[in-house]
Order: structure tokens, then C-alpha cells, then sequence
């Protein structure tokens, strides 16, 4: 008859617990958190970004008796830009990412800039806001001495401030309604100080309300960039009452961000010009 001897089943069982409990302590700092793990590369913003997972799709544009001109915005991960294909296509404006903060300059910069001059449209160049990094004025600075500047050659569009959901964190950057429109004034101060001309504001409606308090002191210089995936470009922020471009989709042809300028190609130039 087996004898159960105190002691000779407990220790060999602590044991064993113990080896699973020191392997899995040792697990848990290779274990990340999913938000973090979902968080982008600095840098790696553009245009756009959080207009799917905030505001979603519903529909595209169709046909309107207003006379339009196609247009794309472009960033570092579209690479180099087919802008042959864009022209013979009907897109004749085009925007291209040139900073972000003041810590990224797009190494694409130059083919995507110059490529689509060089076809003959009419370009610009935009600036990825980061309102928790550093102040307006520096990332406004930062800006023009980083491709955002602007000339009278009736093909150079004005610099374009892009201002939505944070990517990398809290979606109005962990500022106050108030602050964040100090912030944007301050880049636009800034802006037109050095080029002379008021930088447009790209945005969607819903951050704008959210993040401004749809601040409405903008409207009268600034030309409106309206994001918003849908048959219409819906209801402006406060102040606007039209906007001078829509990006109307993120899955266009050839490069899926694509635009519409709200007038014929002439307002393009208008606006090139100042």
C-alpha cells in the first residue's frame, strides 16, 4: 500500500509553478499594447489620414452642372508619382507634402513637386501640423525653408496648412479649443509674414467643431480645403461659406487622394497669382 509522505509531492509541484510563473513574467515585457502598436511612424502622416476612421464614406461625387477641376494631393508613401498618367487624365492641380512638424522633410519632395510643374500643372505644397510639438510660428518657418514657399509664376499655388486628427495620439493634440486657434493663428501669421500670401487651411468640419469650437475668424482670408468623402462636400465649418477645394475620395486613380477645385481651371491660376 503506497505511503504519502509529507512533503514529497508539494515541493517538486511549487516547483514546476514556479518555472511557469518565471517563464511568463519573462514574456510580458515582449507583450505590447495595441494602441501603441497601432500608432504610425513620425513622419508618416499625410493628408487625409483619419478621414475613414473618423468621418467614413459615403459616396462620390456626381455629375454637377458647376464647373470643377480635378486636382490629387501627394505624400512619401505614393513614391514616385506617374504625372504623365495624372495629366492625360484631366487632374491639372496638385499639392504635395513637404513637412510635417519640424522634425520631416518627404524624400519625394522633389520628383512629386517639380513632376507635376513639369507636366504642366499648377502646384503647391502643404505642411502636416503637429500643434503638440512646437509652436505655429516655428512649424510655419519650418515650412517655407522646406519647399513651402510660394512665387508669382501663375503655376505655384499658396502654401497649404494641413490641420486634422492626430495620428500619433488625443485627436486635437491635447489642446484647448482655444489654444488650438492660437496655435493655427500663429502659423498663419507666420506664414504670410515670409510669403506674403494667406496659406489655405485644409480640414474636415467635425475637427474643426471639435478641436476650435468651429472658430469662424479664419473664413475671410484663408481659402477653405474641405475634406470629406461623400456626393458633397456637406456642411462647412463656421465663417466659410463656399470652399475652394474638396478631397473628395482617398481611392482615385493612378493616386487615390484626388480633389476638386470649385471652379474652372482659370480660379486655379486666380489663386496662383493671388
Amino acid at each position: 500500500m503506497p505511503v504519502h509522505r509529507s512533503g514529497s509531492v508539494r515541493p517538486r509541484r511549487l516547483f514546476l509553478a514556479g518555472l511557469l510563473l518565471a517563464a511568463f513574467s519573462l514574456a510580458l515585457p515582449l507583450a505590447v499594447p495595441a494602441s501603441a502598436a497601432d500608432t504610425p511612424a513620425r513622419g508618416s502622416a499625410y493628408m487625409g489620414m483619419g478621414v475613414l476612421a473618423h468621418d467614413g464614406r459615403s459616396g462620390t461625387p456626381g455629375p454637377t452642372a458647376a464647373t470643377q477641376t480635378e486636382g490629387v494631393d501627394v505624400a512619401s508613401y505614393q513614391g514616385n508619382v506617374a504625372w504623365s498618367t495624372l495629366w492625360s487624365s484631366g487632374v491639372k492641380w496638385a499639392y504635395t507634402k513637404a513637412t510635417e512638424g519640424t522634425y520631416y522633410t518627404n524624400p519625394y519632395y522633389a520628383q512629386q513637386y517639380n513632376g507635376s510643374y513639369n507636366v504642366g500643372m499648377i502646384r503647391g505644397a502643404y505642411h502636416f501640423a503637429t500643434p503638440d510639438t512646437t509652436s505655429g510660428a516655428t512649424q510655419a518657418n519650418y515650412f517655407v525653408d522646406h519647399g513651402g514657399g510660394w512665387s508669382k509664376d501663375g503655376k505655384t499655388l499658396p502654401g497649404a496648412l494641413d490641420i486634422e486628427w492626430n495620428p500619433y495620439g488625443a485627436s486635437c493634440y491635447g489642446k484647448s479649443q482655444s489654444a488650438m486657434v492660437s496655435w493655427i493663428a500663429d502659423f498663419l501669421n507666420t506664414y504670410k509674414a515670409r510669403t506674403g500670401r494667406d496659406a489655405v487651411i485644409y480640414t474636415a468640419t467635425s475637427w474643426w467643431t471639435d478641436c476650435t469650437g468651429n472658430y469662424s475668424g479664419f473664413a475671410s482670408a484663408n481659402p477653405l480645403w474641405i475634406a470629406r468623402y461623400a456626393s458633397d462636400p456637406g456642411t462647412l465649418p463656421a465663417g466659410w461659406s463656399y470652399h475652394t477645394m474638396w478631397q473628395y475620395t482617398s481611392s482615385g486613380p493612378t493616386v487615390g487622394d484626388h480633389d476638386k477645385f470649385n471652379g474652372a481651371l482659370d480660379r486655379v491660376v486666380a489663386l496662383a497669382n493671388g
